[in-house]
């Protein structure tokens, strides 16, 4: 954990810095461009670690910094293009969220064998979650 609010309290010092030379939108565009390309190298290492059978959850890492990625760099790219309105609503993105979707799943499905719960179960907590969107997607209606 040391490690970690170390590393988070350089992020921060260097965001800051940056916001302060480059204002709200350089900071924004050199983080999003590289947390896309550094979920990317994320994502192939899982790969890697799902295709040596070094870990249950590395598919589902693959899947989730996959997509988690792709949809960084759709919306980077977006920003870097000069936001095409074609951006805004093609069905392109909705496959790359797909890919996070997927990730998600194969989550709750390793969470589901590592608490020994019934086949299937992992089901739930991704039926709720859908539930819970198309209720809300519902009432703002």
């Amino acid at each position: 954990m040391k490690q970690a609010l170390v590393i988070y309290a350089a992020v921060l010092g260097g965001m800051h810095a940056s916001y302060l030379t480059q204002g709200f939108a350089g900071t924004a565009e050199i983080a999003y461009g590289a947390l896309a390309i550094m979920a990317l190298m994320i994502a192939a290492t899982f790969l890697w670690l799902w295709a040596m059978r070094m870990s249950t959850l590395s598919l589902g890492m693959a899947f989730s910094w996959m997509g988690a990625a792709m949809v960084m760099g759709w919306w980077w790219l977006y920003s870097r293009l000069g936001g095409p309105i074609w951006m805004l609503r093609s069905e392109a993105l909705l496959v790359l969220v797909g890919a996070m979707l997927t990730g998600a799943v194969l989550h709750f499905e390793v969470i589901e064998t590592s608490f020994g719960f019934r086949r299937g179960a992992f089901l739930l907590p991704v039926a709720g979650a859908m539930a819970v969107s198309l209720l809300l997607l519902a009432l703002a209606v």
